[in-house]
């Protein structure tokens, strides 16, 4: 699944493009892209339903928290993308040949522009839906991230609240990470990228690992994903891509993460992979020592 650089550079692009711009139609080519993973069967009068909802609002910008994006619309709602593991949101012109895999269509206006925005899923993880936008954490959310805490990368994130919520936390450090009700948009590159960087082993104990250590962590985690953000975030198939169709290239600056088996770049060790809630996990056993607690 994309992760907080891969969200906020596609977030990024459909901004600049659908800032200020109307919606003059819309088509759900496919209407499983409007229920979730667990719920895929869609009632049939959802398509026409959805297309009513959108139809004639005005976008007025795109907005992350996390892994979530959304379009804010004239008045108090959102259009959720979620991007599952496939999903991409693509600027084309209308007599360009659709995708094989577009799921649904936006027709928009602005100024004297006439384009497309298409949402593009080959696996159908990703979903659509309208949604009241709510407070939640010092902003306005769609109603279903109300849970999703803040990430590093936005204003309301509060380091040391999630020191602490970290620090509360008697699951490996790495589950910990992966925990987006504690901090969002940090997924499995990420995690075991800032792991390797604050030299912390992914089965160590939050609540027991001191505190400088649990900040090193959350620091590492910040400039990773500040550091992949500027080149687009990682892409290792064509499946995340930007709103251009661009691949983003920090998979050459990966030090640990999809490494087994390789040479660690520090110490020249081998980068071992374990599996910690569910997740593989790669780390560096000499980089990132065993967690010893009496």
């Amino acid at each position: 699944m994309p992760e907080l650089p891969e969200v906020e550079s596609v977030r990024r692009g459909v901004d600049e493009w659908t800032a200020g711009a109307l919606i003059t139609g819309a088509e759900v080519v496919d209407p499983r892209i409007l229920g979730t993973t667990s719920a895929r069967r869609v009632d049939d009068t959802a398509a026409a339903a959805f297309v009513r909802t959108v139809t004639g609002r005005r976008i007025t910008g795109a907005q992350r928290r996390g892994k979530f994006m959304w379009l804010t619309l004239d008045g108090e709602d959102g259009l959720l993308v979620h991007l599952g593991m496939s999903g991409q949101m693509r600027v084309h012109l209308a007599a360009d040949e659709a995708h094989r895999h577009t799921r649904a269509v936006f027709r928009l206006e602005r100024g004297e522009e006439r384009f497309d925005l298409r949402f593009v899923d080959q696996r159908i993880f990703g979903h659509l839906s309208v949604q009241p936008l709510v407070p939640a954490h010092g902003r306005l959310v769609p109603a279903s991230a109300i849970h999703i805490a803040p990430d590093p990368l936005e204003d309301a994130f509060d380091i040391n609240a999630t020191l602490a919520a970290l620090a509360r936390k008697r699951s490996p450090i790495k589950a910990a990470l992966l925990d987006q009700t504690l901090i969002s948009g940090v997924g499995n590159i990420y995690a075991d990228e800032a792991l390797f960087r604050a030299g912390i082993h992914p089965l160590a104990i939050a609540a027991r690992t001191r505190r400088n250590r649990l900040a090193a962590v959350l620091e590492s985690a910040t400039t990773v994903m500040g550091d992949a953000l500027a080149v687009g975030g990682t892409s290792f198939d064509d499946l995340y891509v930007n709103v251009n169709g661009e691949s983003g290239y920090f998979d050459r600056s990966l030090l640990v993460y999809g490494r087994g088996g390789q040479e660690c770049v520090r110490c020249g060790g081998e980068i071992a992979k374990l599996t910690v809630a569910g997740r593989g996990s790669h780390f560096c056993p000499n980089c990132q020592k065993p967690p010893r607690y009496r």
